[in-house]
């Protein structure tokens, strides 16, 4: 008959394989290390974060000055770069629509939910921000934002003259505008309704001939997290809204890893097309409605590059 093992102090046996131990105390070390690593994400993550923005600020300021292309393209760049440190993969479905045959510039309007969006964007499209006032303020991401030319509104109403002179004196010179109309952010399982007065860019003489700016509708989702699908109960991940604090929300972010984040361009729309400002906000808010509710189901999106928008909003809900 085999004896059985005497157990010594701390639950060692006294017949005990010491190979076998090692590698059974291997296999519990390694969950703790992962929970370690997993909570040290965050400080490492900031700590690449700080000298790629210093990297990426020399060159954006030699081209500052400039207006369109090198000035996009550096910072386009930079949002490359903190995507990556955050482990936030990107899927583009369609395409930008850049300027069009006629010369005329874009503004993307999107849904919001998150600051991660200003990443995702910023790193798919050659355009600069409209965004709340508050963010000039704001230690760091506020001077990101400035060497990004953002432009800066109140939330009070759309625009002083001198804002909307700004907006004008940007699109004209060849720059595309990135607009969130919700006003606000939302818990990322909808989309807000869009605000018209919010569209009133899309009102200005700013192409050839007094032409205004071509409008494409964005649909952006996270849906991906440690690599599996993102349900209602992970979206609180991703979203920062209401009162949250961006500080706890970064800490709570950077902890995971397999991100992803679609987006969905869908297909311009000339302002010229609609009667009024309200019926162009209307049908920007169902195309960007509809495809995040597609993107959530994680269902396959067809590209509506070539689609007209009614066809593109029928075939995303089919």
């Amino acid at each position: 008959m085999t004896q059985k093992s005497r157990r010594l102090p701390f639950g060692r046996a006294a017949n005990a394989d010491p190979a076998v131990e090692e590698a059974e105390a291997a296999a519990w070390a390694l969950p703790r290390r992962r929970a370690v690593l997993r909570r040290l994400g965050p400080i490492w993550r900031l700590m690449l974060v700080l000298p790629w923005t210093l990297l990426c600020a020399i060159p954006q300021l030699l081209v500052l000055a400039l207006p369109g292309k090198p000035t996009a393209l550096v910072t386009r760049l930079y949002w490359r770069g903190l995507c990556a440190i955050l482990g936030l993969r990107l899927r583009l479905i369609g395409a930008p629509a850049h300027t069009t045959a006629d010369g005329r510039p874009v503004v993307y309007v999107s849904n919001h939910s998150s600051w991660l969006d200003i990443l995702a964007l910023g790193a798919q499209l050659d355009a600069a921000f409209i965004a709340k006032e508050e963010v000039a303020g704001w230690p760091l991401i506020g001077w990101i934002a400035r060497l990004g030319r953002t432009v800066y509104v109140r939330r009070a109403r759309t625009s002083t003259v001198r804002e909307r002179d700004e907006m004008r004196t940007r699109l004209a010179a060849g720059d595309s505008l990135i607009l969130f109309p919700e006003g606000t952010t939302s818990d990322g399982a909808r989309v807000l309704p869009f605000r018209s007065a919010f569209l009133s860019i899309a009102e200005l003489p700013v192409g050839p001939g007094g032409l205004p700016p071509i409008v494409q509708p964005v649909s952006l989702v996270y849906d991906r997290l440690a690599g599996l699908p993102v349900g209602r109960a992970a979206r609180p991940i991703f979203a920062w809204y209401g009162d949250m604090e961006i500080a706890p929300h970064y800490w709570q972010l950077a902890q995971h890893g397999g991100m992803r984040a679609s987006l969905l361009l869908h297909p311009p729309l000339d302002p010229r097309d609609f009667p009024n400002r309200k019926a162009l906000t209307q049908a920007v808010w169902q195309a960007s409605a509809d495809g995040a509710a597609l993107l959530r189901q994680n269902r396959p999106a067809p590209s509506p590059a070539k689609q007209p928008a009614e066809a593109a909003s029928a075939a995303a809900l089919a």
